[in-house]
């Protein structure tokens, strides 16, 4: 009787773990794609799209020109670093500003900007996760719901090229 509690034990943890972090089929995510037209968000191995989200976006449309104008940058990224946010529970941070934002804004004498991050949903008491998943809301971020960000958080690794498209 031991044996079989045993096992069904060790069943269970094996196969909660086998889909506790998500898998394509052995896939290495070498890409992502951000198409901003489309509020959609891809994950490339080797050219093949593997997986799609919906993704919100910074509050007005265009590219991103200068701190504070609430717009997601277009342009090709990396994902540099991650952290865990109490506002916004995964964070992973995107490479911006590159070489061309840089100069672009010194021509304009304005800040580029900083800090634009692939990241989840708040948890707000008022506003279901629902709620934002409907709408472009963020500061120039690009969010994703949060079962959405965990999967793309175990999928993508730190380095990975981020193009984000109009």
């Amino acid at each position: 009787m031991r044996w079989l509690l045993a096992i069904s034990c060790l069943t269970f943890a094996v196969l909660s773990h086998a889909t506790a972090v998500p898998a394509l089929d052995g896939a290495f995510i070498d890409k992502v794609l951000v198409v901003k037209s489309e509020r959609q968000l891809h994950l490339i191995s080797r050219g093949v799209t593997l997986k799609s989200y919906r993704i919100s976006l910074g509050k007005q449309p265009g590219p991103k020109r200068r701190e504070g104008d609430q717009r997601t940058p277009e342009g090709l990224y990396w994902i540099d670093w991650r952290k865990t946010s109490d506002k916004f529970n995964l964070a992973m941070h995107i490479s911006y500003p590159n070489a061309k934002d840089l100069a672009r804004a010194r021509a304009e004498g304005a800040s580029p900007g900083s800090m634009i991050m692939l990241h989840g949903t708040p948890l707000d008491e008022e506003y279901p996760e629902w709620f934002f998943h409907t709408l472009d809301w963020t500061e120039g971020c690009i969010a994703l719901k949060n079962d959405d960000m965990r999967e793309v958080w175990n999928l993508v690794k730190d380095g990975t090229l981020i193009e984000i498209r109009p």
